[in-house]
């Protein structure tokens, strides 16, 4: 066995929030490590002789000290006494450079159902871990990130975190911009519907399932935006099967939802055409709102934006402003 003295950094929630938060940052040095040659026996006896920081994963390095192979904890005592680590080792392991993106190393801690991800520097010697606390407060932390940008408040610092007690005029900087850009977009809005008022003064129903339509449409785009924002993140999907499985499911949501509405208006408003207008606008609200709640997380990662702000006030916007189109084209062929 390798008996080396390391310094112990015991992993500590951060205190000062950095723009880029790090895998180094949650680094716990103290950890077991092996030779391919040693047997799990004297591999689990220097688990008792030794105390480490974390001991979730068995670090195996080659004579250098360059990461070869991990193996789990309950793995080696799982392993034959006499069996040598090499030989139970796995060799197709995770590992993160010191200076990769804290929500890259808990995506790749979950695709691999590893409780600690190893760290090595770019020579490929072994750092480290970031242990499963760390990676839990990594997942909380951005969580209550996403949150926060889903209301439209803005990434800068812990008190950006902590938004409930922000001074009023942090706050209003941090959620006035979105909520600027809403209000431009709730006016073109209002000039979109004012186009349609030969319509609307012909046939004053049809504006009673706007509320309605707008507001099913914004939901579903809502839980678009939510996985999407998640599976940008922790998805090793393609874009392509992300998109076209969300697709689906709007139509399907919409179908639904059409069907339930269709004998509704037609009974307590006499008027067939209606309902159709109604439950198709529905179906195709639903399909473009789940597409767009996909997308635009992804157009606004591939411009260099944090993908969280696809969830906000803009994806809103561009949702309300196509359900009205939808719903008064659908309306002027049926009805009109």
């Amino acid at each position: 066995m390798i008996k080396r003295k390391t310094e112990s950094t015991r992993y500590k929630p951060p205190t000062i929030r950095q723009h880029f938060e790090t895998a180094g940052h949650y680094l716990v040095a103290s950890v077991p490590r092996a030779l391919p040659t040693d047997t799990t026996a004297a591999t689990r006896a220097s688990l008792s002789n030794h105390t480490y920081e974390n001991i979730e994963l068995i670090c195996v390095i080659d004579p250098v000290g360059k990461l070869v192979g991990v193996i789990p904890i309950s793995e080696l005592f799982a392993a034959a006494p006499e069996a040598q680590i090499g030989d139970i080792m796995h060799t197709n392991l995770p590992f993160v450079y010191p200076d990769v993106d804290q929500e890259r190393v808990a995506s790749i801690a979950l695709h691999h159902d590893h409780n600690a991800v190893p760290i090595v520097d770019h020579h490929h010697f072994l750092l480290g871990t970031v242990p499963s606390n760390a990676l839990m407060h990594i997942l909380r932390r951005e969580h209550i990130e996403d949150l926060h940008r889903l209301a439209g408040i803005g990434r800068e610092s812990d008190v950006a975190r902590e938004a409930l007690e922000l001074p009023p005029l942090r706050r209003v900087r941090h959620r006035l911009p979105w909520l600027i850009v809403g209000l431009f977009g709730s006016m073109l809005s209002a000039v979109l519907v004012s186009s349609f008022e030969a319509e609307l003064a012909r046939n004053v129903v049809i504006a009673f399932f706007v509320p309605g339509l707008v507001y099913i449409a914004d939901a579903i785009g809502t839980q678009s935006e939510a996985v999407a924002v998640r599976g940008l993140s922790l998805s090793h999907a393609d874009l392509h099967h992300l998109v076209v499985g969300e697709s689906r499911t709007g139509i399907i949501i919409g179908m639904i939802l059409g069907l339930l509405t269709f004998p509704f208006v037609w009974v307590f408003f006499a008027d067939i055409n209606l309902a159709i207008a109604v439950s198709l606008s529905l179906v195709i609200a639903s399909s473009i709102a789940s597409t767009i709640g996909m997308l635009l997380p992804w157009l606004l990662q591939r411009l260099g934006t944090d993908p969280a702000y696809g969830s906000g006030p803009l994806a809103t916007i561009i949702q309300d402003l196509l359900s009205l189109i939808v719903y008064f084209l659908v309306v002027n062929v049926l009805i009109f």
